[in-house]
C-alpha cells in the first residue's frame, strides 16, 4: 500500500518540484461571470487581471465541494493506497471541511489543514513527500504535519491596494492615500488557522521596500531551517524577483531557493505587485 500525496491547487509549488515529489493536486474554481474554471487548468493569472482591468470585477473562488473530493480520492483508495491531503488554510476555505467529510465516506484518507496559504502549504507538501519517501505511513505524517504548522511563516508585500479595494479589504480612502504616500503593506499569515492580518506599512520604492521586508522577516527568528525558502509572487516583473533572490542569496541562510507563481486563487485575491518570502523555522 502506497501513501498518497495530495494538495489543492493553492499550494503554489511549481511544475518542477511536484513532478519531483510525485504530489497530485486538485483544484479549486475560479468564476468569472456565469463561467466556472479550473484553478490552474484552463484559466491563468493574466487572464485574471486582464477580465479585472477590462471589467473592474474580481472573480469569486470556490472550494472543492465534497463530492468532488470523494471522486478525487477514491481511485487511490480502491487500489489499496493511503491519502495524505494538504488543504488551504481553514479559515480561508471550506475546502478542508469538505475535505474532512469527504474522507469519512472513505478509508486511509488524512486531510491536514495546512493552517496556511501558497507555498506556506507548499512547505507541508515537501515535508509529507519527503516522509512518504521514507516509508512512514499515512497516519504518522499527518499527525506530523499538523505539528509543523506554526513553524511556517508566510507573508507578502502587496505594492497596490487595487485588488484589496475591489474585494472589500479596504476602503477606496486607504487605497487611495497608501497610493500616493507609496504605502505598501505586509499581509501576514496567521499559522494558527491560515488568517491573515495586516503587518508593517513599509513606504519607498518598491525594490527598497522589498529589500527591507526580507530583511525584517529574517531577523525575528534565531532557528530558521536552511533547507528551503520560498519566493512566490503575483504579477511582479522579473526583475523585482531578482532583487529578492540575490539579496536572500547573499546571505547565505538557504540550501534552496526556490521562486513560483501564486495559483488563480491567491492572484485573484492579492493582485499584481505581490510579492512574498515563505519559510519554516525549527
Amino acid at each position: 500500500m502506497a501513501v498518497i500525496i495530495t494538495a489543492d491547487s493553492t499550494c503554489d509549488l511549481s511544475k518542477e518540484l511536484k513532478k519531483k515529489y510525485n504530489v497530485i493536486y486538485t483544484p479549486l474554481h475560479i468564476v468569472l461571470g456565469e463561467k466556472s474554471y479550473d484553478d490552474g487548468v484552463n484559466i491563468t493569472p493574466p487572464e485574471i487581471y486582464k477580465n479585472f482591468e477590462a471589467t473592474g470585477n474580481l472573480p469569486k473562488t470556490a472550494a472543492v465541494n465534497v463530492g468532488e473530493y470523494i471522486d478525487f480520492f477514491k481511485p487511490f483508495v480502491d487500489r489499496g493506497d493511503s491519502v495524505v491531503h494538504i488543504n488551504l488554510g481553514s479559515a480561508l476555505s471550506s475546502s478542508y471541511q469538505n475535505a474532512c467529510t469527504a474522507a469519512l465516506e472513505l478509508e486511509n484518507v488524512y486531510p491536514v489543514d495546512s493552517c496556511n496559504l501558497s507555498t506556506g502549504s507548499g512547505h507541508l507538501v515537501i515535508e509529507a513527500a519527503k516522509m512518504a519517501l521514507k516509508g512512514m505511513e499515512a497516519k504518522e505524517i499527518s499527525d506530523n504535519l499538523k505539528k509543523m504548522t506554526k513553524k511556517v511563516h508566510s507573508s507578502f508585500i502587496i505594492d497596490k491596494l487595487n485588488y484589496l479595494r475591489a474585494g472589500g479589504r479596504c476602503s477606496a480612502l486607504a487605497m487611495l492615500g497608501a497610493n500616493l504616500l507609496q504605502l505598501k503593506p505586509c499581509i501576514e499569515v496567521v499559522n494558527d488557522d491560515g488568517s491573515m492580518i495586516v503587518g508593517k506599512k513599509y513606504r519607498g520604492k518598491l525594490d527598497n521596500v522589498l529589500l527591507q521586508y526580507v530583511d525584517d522577516k529574517l531577523s525575528l527568528y534565531d532557528n530558521i531551517r536552511r533547507d528551503k525558502i520560498f519566493i512566490t509572487h503575483a504579477g511582479i516583473g522579473d526583475d523585482h524577483v531578482k532583487v529578492v533572490y540575490d539579496h536572500i542569496k547573499s546571505k547565505g541562510y538557504f540550501e534552496n531557493i526556490y521562486i513560483t507563481k501564486a495559483s488563480c486563487t491567491i492572484s485573484s485575491h492579492c493582485g499584481p505587485g505581490t510579492l512574498g518570502i515563505l519559510f519554516m523555522t525549527e
